[in-house]
């Protein structure tokens, strides 16, 4: 089979890719040995923010508010899960095999491995090429340590037909935390297990707010190193956490079973090497998403798709450069972009409790902003749709905005935006309002103009 675009996976960014090439009149190969859709529709973001849901309505019921009595909310966990599953189900369509089928993709469930610089094997179907993109995805890492055999993954949690009574979790990034706030919301004993601190690669001040919020839930966290672990169990010097189930929530490793080296791709354990185009080292076959290991957000894997579409099938140069942020689903949010500050940089915070509608609403959280050399470097934001509002932050970095034009813009009032807002307002206020100079014009101007 000849073709002009070979694309290894259907994930975010081999779907993406598919669809746009198609469209515009390329001949397409999609191959996916699994379920069409990856990891995000399947066992990531779509099916974690179903149950991130459900706990949040269990928490609401559990918290009350103002003149309004908390109660012990009736989980029916059965149902929490056809909730979940239904919304997979829901998407689905969206991303199946007879959809693009239906925009001229010739789709072959197999996995392909790279027989040639050109030319990939797919089940008993050889496939040759002009171009190739892989967009293998990731995996759950799974250390080489006794006793793992019956530990749950980001793959297989979703199988859960009964909540667990303890929750013991291996790791404490972001999906170590959102899955320990909802299994704990939804009424789980939860324990997170890690030898460092939670979110270490996050804002410190972001990631000790949340920490906080989640021990106040009632989770345990423990800075351990285990050395085994059995059904349930984690197992360290001097300490143990026993429970009803384990989650190893360690992150993800790139899926490089497709002999990269058949084709001269050179490969690294953080995923494909590519240049700022996205091309490896076979200058016919660009990488994409988790596997390109330049971090693995379902957004960027599809922003990955757009930067090769332009060369792969118009020809066209493109760099991947643009600022990509970040979110984490729990309650509160945290949402970044660009750098979280060096030495030399200039802070600026605003607390979401200073805001008017973060005083009424009894809002946790922050806006803080990285300006370096008088320019937009990086945005944190911690509080209740965090997620949401930091759309607008990237599209400042993205296009460069200018600190003033970013003052002026005009917010809906009252809300917990304008803490970005607010927070540009220590930067520019002292350069108006305690400023001589200012103060000099200002007298001049009404003693001199009628």
């Amino acid at each position: 089979m000849k073709t002009d675009l070979c694309i290894l996976g259907a994930g975010s960014a081999g779907l993406s890719l598919a669809a746009g090439a198609a469209q515009m009149g390329a001949r397409v190969v999609l191959l996916e040995p699994g379920e069409m859709g990856g990891d995000c529709l399947n066992t990531g973001c779509v099916p974690s923010k179903a149950l991130i849901h459900a706990a949040a309505a269990a928490q609401a019921q559990r918290k009350g508010g103002p003149g309004v009595a908390g109660v012990t909310p009736q989980v029916d966990f059965a149902a929490v899960m056809a909730h979940v599953r239904a919304s997979v189900a829901t998407i689905a369509p969206h991303d199946s095999q007879e959809r693009f089928e239906s925009l001229g993709v010739t789709v072959i469930r197999a996995a392909g491995r790279f027989t040639g610089p050109d030319t990939v094997q797919a089940g008993e179907q050889t496939i040759q090429a002009r171009r190739f993109a892989i967009a293998t995805g990731a995996r759950p890492l799974v250390p080489d340590l006794p006793g793992l055999d019956q530990a749950l993954t980001s793959e297989t949690i979703w199988s859960l037909s009964e909540l667990p009574t303890h929750l013991v979790i291996w790791g404490a990034g972001a999906m170590a935390c959102e899955l320990a706030q909802a299994f704990r919301r939804l009424g789980s004993e939860v324990t997170m297990i890690n030898r460092s601190a939670p979110l270490r690669n996050e804002d410190p001040e972001a990631a000790a707010l949340l920490t906080s919020l989640l021990q106040e839930e009632g989770i345990r966290i423990v800075k351990a190193q285990p050395t085994h672990a059995g059904p349930g169990a984690l197992y360290w010097p001097g300490g143990a956490a026993e429970g009803s189930h384990l989650l190893l929530a360690l992150g993800r490793k790139p899926n490089l079973d497709f002999d990269p080296q058949a084709a001269g791709v050179a490969v690294t354990a953080q995923g494909v090497t590519t240049d700022d185009r996205l091309r490896t080292t076979n200058r016919r076959i660009f990488a994409m998403g988790d596997v390109a290991g330049r971090g693995q957000f379902t957004h960027l894997a599809g922003y990955h798709a757009g930067v090769v579409l332009r060369q792969a099938v118009l020809g066209l140069p493109a760099k991947a450069r643009a600022p990509i942020p970040r979110a984490i689903w729990t309650e509160p949010e945290l949402a970044q972009v660009g750098d979280l500050g060096e030495p030399g940089d200039q802070i600026l915070r605003f607390d979401l409790g200073q805001t008017d509608r973060g005083v009424t609403d009894q809002a946790q959280g922050f806006a803080k902003l990285v300006l370096r050399r008088g320019r937009l470097a990086g945005v944190t934001l911690a509080g209740p749709g965090a997620g949401e509002q930091i759309g607008f932050w990237t599209l400042a970095l993205a296009t460069r905005t200018r600190l003033s034009t970013l003052a002026g813009v005009v917010l809906p009032y009252p809300s917990l935006s304008e803490s970005g807002k607010r927070a540009l307002g220590t930067y520019f206020s002292p350069r108006l309002f305690d400023n001589g100079l200012v103060k000099l014009i200002v007298r001049t101007v009404q003693r001199l103009v009628p």
